[in-house]
């Protein structure tokens, strides 16, 4: 069983090149607030569920949902809803990338 970090690995982070990072700027999420998409200290069962759901809804109409997906995998972002992907979502993906 692989242990889940704390935090994003940053050496897999793209260089600081203002056109990597500026899809951000295009999405859906970018007003709102982000409890939408990182739940709080002891969320659990159906309060998170639904608020997953609708942190997906958002993404699903997102003109960079893409993007955000892969950036998330990429860095393997530990918390939060990225690209309509939940953390146990992505954790899933990755894992069965590496078992591939």
């Amino acid at each position: 069983m692989k242990v889940v970090p704390d935090v994003a690995d940053t050496r897999r982070l793209p260089a600081p090149v203002t056109e990597l990072w500026d899809w951000q700027t295009r999405g859906a999420c970018r007003d709102l607030d982000s409890s939408m998409f990182f739940h709080p200290e002891h969320e659990r069962g159906g309060a998170r569920a639904a608020r997953e759901d609708r942190a997906k809804q958002v993404c699903l109409g997102c003109p960079v949902i893409g993007q955000c997906r892969n950036h998330a995998l990429r860095v393997r972002e530990p918390y939060g809803v990225w690209g309509a992907l939940t953390e146990a979502e992505r954790l899933t993906l990755l894992r069965d990338r590496s078992d591939a």
